[in-house]
């Protein structure tokens, strides 16, 4: 009855997400697929998939988590209103968040 879930956005559904929009996106998505799990560039696509996603309020027993990551994330990036440039903008910010982070930490 339960699908695969996760706590939060996990990495091997990344690249499901690589025909949920348009090019910009699909572009951005193999780019990221290519890439360890531990770089910052898909921690900060996997950060903004737990925002967009809610993924910090999911229960175990909802009905997004019994379909699973992947599926919710596919509906939650099919039903957002913005552009693809809007999401990538949500990407980019996050990079940059996240090698502030890094940066502070090794201070």
């Amino acid at each position: 009855m339960y699908a695969d879930n996760e706590i939060l956005f996990p990495h091997y559904a990344i690249p499901a997400l690589r025909n949920t929009r348009g090019e910009p996106w699909r572009q951005l998505i193999d780019k990221i697929s290519a890439k360890s799990e531990t770089s910052i560039e898909v921690i900060a696509l996997m950060s903004v998939m737990i925002e967009l996603n809610g993924c910090l309020g999911c229960e175990t027993d909802s009905y997004r988590a019994m379909r699973g990551c992947t599926a919710c994330a596919q509906q939650t990036l099919r039903r957002f209103k913005g552009s693809d440039e809007d999401l990538i903008s949500l990407y980019e910010s996050s990079v940059v968040r996240l090698r502030e982070l890094d940066l502070a930490l090794d201070a």
